[in-house]
């Protein structure tokens, strides 16, 4: 049974901005579609129920565009009135989302897993959080994520040339997790949570992706408009 998915959809897209000059980042136009109605369809490809999209910047373009449904999938805004971070983000949308465990993907990348086996594998640790990471033949621009089997022991900074894993922006969490620390109500979930307490945490790696793009910067936004719907397209996984 899938786990309810929260999409952060509430960035400003700064580094689109040549290229998507009007819009929330979600929304940039690949091959006719948003981005976003791409990853929502990856999401129904793979059952998914429940989506929860954390909206901010011009949310009411995203609310308008999708309304209440995306074909079988119920769609809930949960509206951040000033910009929380990612952190922030998750923690302030976990309060609004009944399940105790979640999956939580990024609104500017596509990672192509099987989710429904993501959360197979998580059932095999005693962990409150566990994250998708994508091997990829340059690291340099991400920073990468250092394990030792499935543990994740360190995240490297960017700027290190050369293939590596990279976080692949899907997590499986579990609501408790923000109950361990004692947390601001904006904060950086990579920077405050992963690399600050990755001694205590347990992070679990899942590393059965196949395919991962990130439309953050006009260079890869330019080969998402092909690669995107191929990706999705093709890996229609029931």
């Amino acid at each position: 049974m899938m786990h309810p998915v929260l999409i952060l959809a509430g960035g400003f897209g700064t580094r689109l901005k040549s290229v998507v000059p009007d819009l929330p980042k979600p929304l940039a136009d690949v091959k006719g579609k948003p981005f976003l109605w791409w990853l929502l369809q990856q999401l129904e490809n793979q059952g998914a129920k429940d989506v929860y999209l954390s909206v901010g910047y011009m949310h009411e373009h995203i609310q308008s565009y999708f309304g209440a449904k995306f074909n079988q999938i119920n769609l809930h805004y949960i509206v951040e009135t000033e910009p929380l971070g990612t952190g922030g983000a998750i923690m302030n949308a976990c309060q609004q989302i009944p399940e105790q465990e979640i999956l939580v993907l990024n609104g500017d990348t596509l990672a192509m897993t099987d989710l429904n086996n993501f959360i197979k594998f998580a059932k095999n640790y005693t962990s409150k959080l566990f994250l998708a990471v994508a091997k990829v033949a340059d690291a340099g621009r991400y920073g990468t994520v250092i394990v030792d089997g499935n543990q994740i022991t360190g995240f490297a900074e960017k700027g290190k040339a050369g293939a590596g894993l990279i976080n692949a922006g899907i997590y499986l969490l579990n609501k408790s997790l923000f109950n361990d620390f004692n947390l601001p109500q904006k904060f950086s979930f990579e920077t405050d949570i992963l690399m600050k307490h990755i001694n205590s945490l347990n992070l679990i790696a899942y590393s059965e992706v196949s395919d991962f793009i990130d439309i953050g910067i006009p260079e890869d936004y330019a080969l998402a408009q092909e690669k995107v719907p191929n990706m999705v397209l093709r890996n229609n996984i029931k």
